[in-house]
């Protein structure tokens, strides 16, 4: 099998890299775009907060200006959105600003662990999608929650691994594997995964993606982070193709003794 990625879909959409890259945390504009062109990703996702929509194009206000839109789908998120009130209006004021009408919808009401709110995500989930939106909501690990958003019209769920920026990999595995087996549209695992090992592992329970921002923004060197994480996810997509030998309890031997031993 090559490591080559096959393309794969969200709404129509479709897309070669597994690998998403947020733009937040990084020393500088310029780094972020060495290591978004390192990753090789073809998503990114900008919190909207952070961007400019006035047409200054203050450089540094703007981080559209460091993004090359041909190369690169960009993502609004409404990271900062306490509900679905103030994440609808953030949606709709990055449309009218020309930005795609994609939204990562990120609504966490409390500073301190950045929860996802799952009753005000699923409500501007049925709000967004009425209004045309490619709506990829980011939520806690609930498989009950991924169904109702699937019904609501969700492009993919997102599902944490463990709470954003804390690197602590796939604390929901359990969870995560429930939402991946009953998913009919992409699964893609966002916030927590502090280290390629983490995405490889997540592509290995089937996840389709993973997005990844702090542990390559604050890297001593993030192009080569983010390469080590872009050549991590064609390994866990490749290892879950081919299918992963099951788990035993007893040793087995990979050279059985033959009878010239006996």
């Amino acid at each position: 099998m090559s490591l080559t990625c096959e393309p794969w879909r969200i709404a129509g959409r479709q897309f070669r890299s597994r690998l998403f890259v947020g733009t937040g945390k990084f020393a500088s504009p310029a780094v972020m775009r060495d290591a978004l062109a390192a990753s090789g990703a073809e998503l990114v996702t900008v919190a909207l907060r952070r961007v400019d929509l006035s047409g200054q194009a203050d450089p540094f206000a703007d981080l559209l200006t460091y993004l090359d839109r041909d190369k690169f789908l960009i993502v609004p998120n409404t990271s900062g959105a306490m509900n679905a009130g103030e994440a609808v209006r953030l949606a709709r004021l990055s449309a009218a600003a020309g930005l795609p009408k994609w939204v990562k919808l990120e609504i966490h009401p409390d500073p301190r662990y950045l929860l996802p709110d799952p009753v005000e995500t699923l409500t501007a989930t049925e709000l967004l999608v009425k209004e045309g939106f490619t709506v990829l909501p980011y939520i806690n690990a609930d498989p009950v929650l991924a169904k109702r958003l699937e019904d609501a019209g969700a492009a993919v769920v997102m599902p944490l691994g463990s709470p954003i920026g804390s690197n602590r990999g796939l604390e929901t595995r359990g969870q995560l594997e429930i939402i991946i087996e009953q998913a009919t549209v992409p699964v893609i695992v966002d916030a927590g995964l502090g280290a390629p090992s983490h995405a490889a592992a997540a592509l290995e329970l089937g996840a389709d993606a993973v997005l990844v921002n702090t542990a390559v923004a604050i890297a001593s060197n993030p192009p080569l982070m983010a390469r080590a994480f872009a050549a991590a996810v064609t390994a866990g997509r490749a290892a879950y193709e081919t299918g992963l030998p099951a788990a035993r309890h007893a040793a087995s031997a990979t050279s059985p003794l033959t009878g010239f031993l006996e």
